[in-house]
């Protein structure tokens, strides 16, 4: 697996624009390209025109309960006038069948104020080789911090099982739901220790009200500045066809001295070279 930022990018490549313009490896670029289309498309157009794009009749936003996407777009809701984003983390799985997209967002409902958050796209890819939106989600921030660079893993071209069984792919799933509940149990008895454990070192996490916290220890020192606790009980799963990311989403209560606060979960997981589970990415937003 090739992990790049914006300085290795220009390294190796001589760079006459800002890196938004620079040519991206082929895997990462596909995904990224799609969903900087659907930005332009909100911006020429309106937000409503940019979904429907790039979401099939599986697709779940959640809004913030979990919905079909397509018939929530069909119905007309009432979402942001004016939506804006661009992507500071990219992956694709080895597979090609599997991505996420990550990064600041401004929304704004004509005569209001501005808003600002975070958005976050898992997407997979149909028959026809095309990316859809498996799910996406949002969360609320401020808007004050610069958003960091571009961050992309470009996936290696190292082989990979390829199962054919659905009991067999079932069973990968269930390895990191395991892997999901093992998390939310250590964190009912100690949330230092579970975040301590199972986070990557170079974690994302996206909280409400707060600019997006990357790195393990400042996701901690956060943790227990707010002096919260975090409770989580995973619901889904899903799984790269070639093994190495997975997802789990679900519910949450953020417990403090004066009270609890309900929130869904989602966690984007990466199996590393010692084949541990670990977090690269969790968003947390209110239900």
């Amino acid at each position: 697996m090739k992990f790049w930022t914006t300085a290795a990018i220009s390294a190796v490549f001589t760079f006459q624009t800002y890196y938004s313009q620079a040519q991206l490896p082929d895997k990462v670029g596909s995904l990224i390209t799609v969903d900087r289309e659907a930005a332009k498309l909100s911006k020429s157009t309106t937000p409503h025109q940019a979904f429907l794009s790039i979401v099939d009749k599986e697709s779940i936003f959640f809004t913030p309960s979990a919905v079909n996407a397509f018939n929530y777009l069909t119905n007309r809701p009432n979402i942001a006038d004016i939506m804006t984003w661009d992507a500071n983390f990219v992956l694709v799985s080895r597979s090609q069948d599997w991505g996420v997209t990550s990064g600041p967002m401004e929304f704004q409902k004509v005569g209001a104020v501005k808003r600002y958050g975070q958005y976050l796209i898992v997407w997979k890819r149909n028959k026809k080789g095309v990316w859809k939106v498996d799910f996406r989600a949002e969360v609320e921030n401020y808007g004050k911090q610069q958003a960091s660079d571009l961050i992309f893993y470009e996936p290696d071209d190292n082989w990979y099982l390829k199962h054919r069984s659905k009991v067999r792919l079932g069973q990968r799933e269930e390895v990191v739901m395991q892997s999901d509940k093992l998390f939310s149990t250590v964190l009912k008895a100690n949330n230092p220790t579970a975040y301590g454990e199972f986070l990557t070192d170079d974690v994302k996490f996206l909280y409400p009200w707060q600019e997006p916290i990357e790195g393990k220890k400042d996701v901690m020192a956060f943790l227990k500045k707010q002096r919260v606790e975090i409770h989580t009980n995973p619901t889904n799963v899903g799984r790269a066809y070639s093994g190495e990311y997975a997802y789990t989403y679900g519910t949450a209560d953020v417990i403090s001295k004066d009270k609890t606060v309900k929130y869904n979960y989602i966690r984007i997981w990466q199996l590393k070279d010692d084949y541990q589970w670990k977090v690269m990415i969790e968003m947390m937003f209110e239900r």
